[in-house]
């Protein structure tokens, strides 16, 4: 069936229809993405300009936290904006647009993720061959394939997404443009593409997280040789990634590795891993890193001593 889109605009029902809830939820969530874009641009920070951070580990962490920046900012600003509106539209372009960018910056960080944890096993297990293995090189040609995994995975989601004709309705019950509440509105049967969009995020989330855990399952074997301080300063550097893996993975697994069907309680998760984890991040990696607390007082004390003058 040829395409055709005589929908131009979407209309979102968002979190709640109450007045009072959606300017309570317009305070809330400001303040959550005021606190996402200062704690992961503070991560960046620190590690851009502290020689003690110059770590692969680090290097990546601080691309990391650009991603989370980049990919809250899909959702976040809209869903602010739209808290305080009566009419929640989006033109079909921005729309695809949205779709477009939250799975490029989704999956380069479960890319990202991956590469940490690969990074974390040759740490561990090859340590006299890291910094042969993970040089400076190896470590950008990681970063520009993540990159080039979530946008290979991007395309094909907006593919499978803008081939569907829209002829109405265009009432979204989400308060952004996903590909499962996309499908829902389409007038053409999209069983096979629904399959795909599984194959496609359901697997790469799947596949990705096994391969992570077996990793860690890996270096936790590894461990058992290495001295009682090694293994504690392994095991806090590895359980903030875990930690992290885990807040991320979840809620992606539970979304799309499932029929293409939407649940009344996908809003809810969808605010966790687009709000919530990116949220999280920051406070989990710094708080359970000695380095990166003791470089984040340096900084500190240079910006006082910067001001003074």
């Amino acid at each position: 069936m040829a395409k055709t889109h005589n929908v131009t605009e979407f209309i979102f029902l968002g979190l709640s229809s109450n007045q009072l809830v959606q300017k309570v939820f317009f305070v809330i969530f400001l303040l959550l993405y005021v606190a996402i874009v200062l704690g992961n641009f503070l991560i960046v920070l620190t590690v851009m300009s502290s020689r003690s951070l110059g770590s692969p580990m680090y290097f990546f962490l601080s691309y990391l936290s650009f991603v989370e920046i980049c990919y809250a900012s899909t959702t976040a600003p809209r869903l602010i904006s739209d808290l305080l509106a009566e009419r929640k539209a989006i033109s079909l372009w921005g729309c695809m647009s949205q779709v477009f960018f939250i799975h490029l910056f989704g999956g380069t960080e479960i890319f990202l993720l991956t590469v940490m944890a690969y990074d974390r096993y040759v740490a561990i297990c090859k340590p006299l061959s890291y910094t042969t293995i993970m040089n400076r090189q190896a470590c950008a040609f990681l970063v520009g394939a993540a990159w080039m995994g979530g946008f290979v995975h991007s395309l094909a989601q907006i593919l499978l997404i803008f081939r569907l004709p829209f002829c109405g309705p265009n009432v979204i019950d989400h308060y952004f443009c996903d590909v499962l509440p996309l499908l829902k509105l389409a007038c053409s049967d999209t069983f096979l593409v629904g399959l795909l969009i599984v194959a496609n995020g359901g697997t790469l989330s799947v596949i990705s997280f096994v391969v992570l855990l077996a990793s860690y399952v890996v270096i936790l074997l590894h461990l058992r040789t290495r001295s009682s301080e090694g293994r504690r300063k392994a095991l806090s550097t590895c359980g903030s990634h875990i930690t992290v893996v885990t807040l991320f993975f979840g809620p992606c697994v539970f979304i799309y590795l499932r029929p293409s069907t939407t649940l009344s309680a996908d809003k809810m998760v969808a605010v966790f891993y687009t709000v919530i984890t990116p949220l999280l991040n920051p406070v989990i990696y710094s708080l359970r890193n000695a380095e990166v607390k003791k470089a984040m007082k340096r900084l500190w004390v240079r910006a006082m001593k910067l001001e003074e003058r």
